[in-house]
């Protein structure tokens, strides 16, 4: 297939278009490469998705999602059969700060990608939600069918936006369409920003960890190898129904507290953390915890990799990358 993949150089799309690349697909990149993030590791990601047997069914567009008039050059330059569209502006903690920033890439954004969806008759758009979306109210284990009208921060507003923008394109134009609920994904090749990265970086430097909400909450750990394949077998089963849309949690189904995370970790890297506990921020949830079943009914997969065998693979990589 032709696949258009949004935010191609993050996390979670780098992983997932070295999979497509591996089966044989066409992957169109798009990626602005946002300064908002790691910039060089954006590079760096892209640099091996260059390297990887298949790339030279590769094709990289600098392209914002915001910008109407160049996403639209893309989709008919390049016209992909199936889209996944992972560009965002990510993180519940900064939201407050940028709120306007995160309207523009999260809504506006997807708004341009399921306009030219439209146009370009798209078999089928797979995208990125959260499991922010079911903010406070939703009794665990979550599951889709639950009521997500109480968000938390403004990035899972965001998100939740999206959700209900995809469904009036699926109900009006049978544009079929999957948004996926990740929970907190993890590995290789991951955000700089998020727990585990920041984790493992202290823990190498010997630096004090600051552990919010004391280490207590509770976080659905979802290895990025299982969401990728999630994502693939998302992508090669549209929805059926009418309209064409459905909501799909991406998850483990077995909340981890974050303090027994970090004493895997300590394990894997043989050191003792230095801790410097502090309350929740706003806008961050007590815990979250999926219910998988919607997943592995609809394409046969439940992500199975535990937080024992996901951390040996990130040390063991994180332990790689700094080998000369």
């Amino acid at each position: 297939m032709r696949v258009l993949v949004t935010g191609a150089a993050g996390f979670i799309g780098h992983h997932v278009s070295a999979r497509l690349l591996a089966r044989g697909d066409t992957v169109i990149a798009v990626d602005n490469l946002d300064p908002s993030g790691d910039v060089a590791l954006k590079r760096a990601r892209l640099a091996r998705l260059r390297g990887l047997p298949g790339a030279e069914a590769l094709g990289f567009h600098a392209v914002d999602v915001t910008d109407g008039p160049a996403l639209r050059s893309v989709f008919e330059r390049e016209r992909p059969e199936r889209v996944v569209h992972l560009a965002a502006r990510v993180g519940v903690r900064a939201t407050g700060k940028s709120a306007h920033g995160y309207l523009e890439a999260n809504v506006t954004g997807f708004l341009h990608v399921l306009e030219r969806a439209c146009a370009q008759g798209v078999e089928h758009l797979v995208y990125a939600s959260s499991s922010s979306v079911y903010g406070a109210g939703t009794p665990p284990p979550f599951h889709e069918g639950a009521a997500a009208d109480q968000p938390l921060s403004f990035y899972a507003a965001t998100k939740r936006a999206d959700e209900l923008m995809a469904h009036v394109y699926s109900h009006q134009h049978a544009l079929p369409t999957s948004g996926l609920r990740f929970f907190t994904v993890y590995g290789p090749w991951g955000r700089p920003d998020m727990a585990p990265m920041l984790f493992l970086r202290a823990l190498r430097e010997g630096r004090p960890i600051d552990l919010y909400g004391e280490g207590r909450m509770r976080r659905d750990f979802t290895h990025v190898d299982d969401v990728a394949e999630a994502v693939l077998r998302v992508l090669d089963r549209p929805p059926a129904g009418t309209p064409p849309y459905r909501l799909l949690n991406v998850g483990r189904g077995e909340p981890v507290a974050l303090r027994d995370f970090l004493a895997v970790l300590e394990r894997h890297l043989g050191t003792r953390a230095v801790l410097n506990p502090l309350p929740a921020q706003p806008g961050e949830m007590e815990a979250t915890w999926a219910d998988p079943g919607a997943l592995e009914r609809e394409t046969g997969f439940r992500a199975r990799i535990s937080v024992e065998e996901g951390l040996a693979r990130l040390v063991a990589w994180a332990l790689q990358q700094s080998t000369p």
